[in-house]
């Protein structure tokens, strides 16, 4: 769910790993990358929730987990300083 009035989130430049290209499908990164910029965590844990909330305002890492439509799980993590968001598999990391 989107947290209402959140200004969006920088993702600077957008980028993805190999292995995250030949598994995830063009409209489930995308659709990972409006929820992601939306402050729409997806499924991660409460402790990282509040750590993204905190993030937003202290200028830290942002990490969100999704599931495509195949229901592989893969992360989008903005770096502290918004230059570059992630998309990747969790054996990427």
């Amino acid at each position: 769910m989107t947290p209402p009035n959140r200004p969006p989130v920088p993702l600077g430049q957008t980028v993805a790993t190999p292995a995250a290209l030949g598994l995830l499908s063009h409209p489930d990164i995308l659709a990972a990358l409006r929820r992601h910029a939306a402050g729409d965590w997806g499924e991660v844990d409460a402790e990282d929730r509040a750590a993204n909330d905190r993030a937003l305002r202290d200028g830290e890492r942002l990490l969100s987990v999704y599931r495509s439509v195949s229901g592989d799980t893969f992360w989008v993590i903005t770096e502290a300083d918004r230059s570059v968001t992630t998309v990747l598999l969790p054996d990427d990391y």
